[in-house]
């Protein structure tokens, strides 16, 4: 049946397959088919026809203890980062900004009220949260989700907030709607954002924007850190000076490649 809401040009079963996928959450990489069914509503002989198209096409793997997503559902991911272009532009100031700080730093977008990882260059260190390449977190909490938030008109900030988080992360703090506003308000008028353990124990970071061309926001970059090992002053003195000039230079890369004619 399709579902509410759905237009005359819904493709049910697209749907249904793109569904399946998303059920395979952080700390659940391999589920049963009755597992599947349950977490996205379908019925079994449904869902089963969707794991085995899935497999067939080398999206996913089945075994003796239920199914598992195979390493090409990351081309699906990949495909929108190459789309952009940002990837390949700001890659080399990553990884200079990498160099320069000693500090892992990230690229994230929006998605609703998380942000989603779309770039990253780590150093080895130990720290709370594992990140990579489609990690998922509550933006609030977040020096990158913070920037992204304060780009929104009023009334896409009320959307967006009312939207449940998706990351399967606890924050340590959830902010209330006016402490939300007053940060917001303080990174719009000085241009980038500080965290500092408010997501997990020990992770502090600071994030700028990155513009295209108009000057709309499109991502964010940031420089994270071990609490333990940085201080806010250190973050704020000696990487942010850096990461602003990174930031920068990405948009002004941006800019200047999406202003080239592409035939």
């Amino acid at each position: 049946m399709p579902r509410p809401g759905a237009g005359p040009d819904f493709i049910e079963a697209l749907a249904r397959g793109l569904e399946v996928i998303a059920a395979f959450r952080p700390g659940q990489p391999q589920m049963s088919l009755s597992q599947v069914a349950g977490a996205t509503g379908l019925a079994r002989p449904t869902a089963r026809r969707i794991l085995l198209t899935l497999e067939e096409l080398g999206y996913v793997r089945s075994g003796e203890t239920g199914f598992a997503l195979t390493p090409k559902v990351l081309e699906l991911g990949v495909a929108y980062v190459q789309s952009m272009g940002l990837w390949d532009i700001a890659r080399p100031h990553m990884e200079r900004l990498v160099e320069r700080t000693n500090e892992s730093c990230s690229v994230a977008q929006l998605d609703g009220s998380d942000i989603i990882y779309v770039a990253r260059v780590a150093v080895p260190k130990l720290v709370t949260l594992s990140v990579r390449i489609g990690t998922r977190f509550p933006a609030l909490q977040t020096s990158l989700g913070k920037v992204l938030l304060a780009a929104l008109s009023a009334d896409e900030l009320a959307r967006v907030l009312a939207e449940p988080s998706r990351s399967g992360v606890t924050p340590r703090r959830q902010p209330d709607r006016e402490e939300c506003d007053t940060v917001l308000r303080e990174v719009r008028a000085r241009g980038w954002a500080l965290t500092d353990e408010q997501l997990a124990l020990g992770i502090r970071s600071v994030a700028a924007p990155l513009r295209d061309g108009s000057g709309r926001v499109i991502a964010a970059l940031n420089v994270n850190c071990h609490a333990a090992e940085t201080s806010v002053e250190r973050l704020i003195e000696a990487h942010l000076p850096l990461l602003l000039q990174s930031a920068g230079d990405i948009s002004a890369d941006f800019a200047r490649t999406s202003a080239v004619p592409h035939t």
